[in-house]
C-alpha cells in the first residue's frame, strides 16, 4: 500500500467532519471554484466540498502521512479533480488570488486519538510519541524525559491551563524516565490530590494535551498559517477555520480580526447543534469562524 500503510488502517481512518453544514453554508462554494482543504484528514470536508457542483477542485494537505494515504483512498471517486500534498499548512507556499476558499480543521482527529500506537491518547498503553508527522524528531518521550522541572511547568501551564503545573512537573522529574502513555498518566493522577483525581476530566488530560502541542508546536503553526493564507484568496474568498480548544480560538479570533485582507463574517463563533453533538461527542468542543477576503486585498 502507498507510502507503507496497510489498507485496513486506511479504513479505519475515517474522518467524521465537524459543524460540516455550517462549514459548507458559510464557505459559498462556487461552481467551477478551487478550495484548499489545509487540514484533509480522512477527506470528510473535502469529500462535501467535492460534491457542491461536478467542476469545483480542491488543493488538500496534510503533514500525517496515513490522512494523505487515508484520504487518497477515501476520495478516489474524484481523481482527477483533487489534489494530495505531505505538508504542514503552515509551510505550503501561498500564492496570490489562487483559491475561492480555504478550510481548516485545527487538532487532533478521533483516529489519532483512538490509534494507541500514536501515543496521543492515555487510553491504551503505547509509546509516548504525539508526533502529527513521524518525520520529525521531537516526541513527547524527549521531552518529558529531558527537559528540566521549570520548563515542563511552563508548558503545562500555558499549553494545557493546568493550575497544578508545578506539581505534576516535580513529580514527573522524580519519576523518570517513562516510556508509555499510561506510565505517565498514572504518575500524574498519583501526584494530584483526590478530588482532582477523580474530577470531570482525567488528570492527566491538560498535561497530554500541553505535550502534544509542544511536540507539534501547533500554535506556532496556526498564526503562521493564518498570517499567510489570506493572500491566497481571490476577492470574495473565503476562509473557515474550526478549533476545538480555547488556545487556538483566540489565534484564529484575533488573526481574522486584524487581518488587513478579511472581513469577519461570524462575530461570534459557530458550534454545533444538539442532533450534531448526540451523534458525535467530539462537536461539543468545536467552534467555527469564518471571514472574507476584501475585493482589494492587495
Amino acid at each position: 500500500m502507498e507510502l507503507g500503510i496497510e489498507a485496513d488502517e486506511l479504513q479505519a481512518f475515517i474522518h467524521v467532519p465537524v459543524l460540516s453544514r455550517e462549514l459548507i453554508a458559510g464557505l459559498a462554494i462556487r461552481p467551477g471554484g478551487h478550495y484548499l482543504d489545509a487540514t484533509v484528514g480522512g477527506g470528510g470536508h473535502s469529500k462535501l466540498i467535492l460534491q457542491a457542483y461536478p467542476d469545483v477542485k480542491v488543493t488538500a494537505l496534510d503533514w500525517d502521512e496515513e490522512a494523505i494515504a487515508a484520504s487518497t483512498l477515501h476520495l478516489a471517486e474524484y481523481e482527477g479533480r483533487i489534489q494530495f500534498i505531505l505538508t504542514n499548512y503552515a509551510d505550503f507556499e501561498y500564492k496570490k488570488a489562487k483559491f475561492d476558499g480555504i478550510i481548516a480543521d485545527l487538532g487532533v482527529s478521533s483516529y489519532h486519538l483512538d490509534a494507541a500506537e500514536r501515543g496521543f491518547s492515555f487510553r491504551s498503553t503505547a509509546p509516548l510519541d504525539m508526533r502529527m508527522d513521524r518525520r520529525r524528531d521531537l516526541t513527547a518521550q524527549e521531552v518529558v524525559n529531558s527537559w528540566d522541572e521549570k520548563q515542563l511547568a511552563d508548558i503545562f501551564f500555558k499549553y494545557g491551563e493546568e493550575r497544578l503545573s508545578r506539581r505534576i512537573a516535580r513529580r514527573i522529574v522524580e519519576d523518570r524516565p517513562f516510556t508509555t502513555t499510561t506510565e505517565l498518566a498514572e504518575a500524574i493522577a498519583r501526584c494530584v490530590p483526590k478530588q482532582y483525581r477523580y474530577g470531570r476530566i482525567h488528570p492527566a488530560t491538560r498535561v497530554f494535551q500541553a505535550l502534544r502541542i509542544v511536540v507539534n508546536e501547533e500554535l506556532t503553526a496556526v498564526e503562521k498559517f493564518l498570517n499567510s493564507a489570506p493572500i491566497s484568496l481571490v476577492p470574495g474568498g473565503r476562509i473557515a477555520v474550526i478549533s476545538f480548544h480555547s488556545l487556538e480560538d483566540r489565534i484564529v479570533k484575533h488573526s481574522l480580526r486584524e487581518s488587513p485582507l478579511l472581513q469577519v463574517i461570524t462575530k461570534k463563533p459557530i458550534t454545533a447543534q444538539e442532533d450534531e453533538i448526540a451523534s458525535n461527542p467530539r462537536s461539543r468542543s468545536a467552534k467555527l469562524r469564518i471571514a472574507e477576503a476584501l475585493q482589494d486585498n492587495s
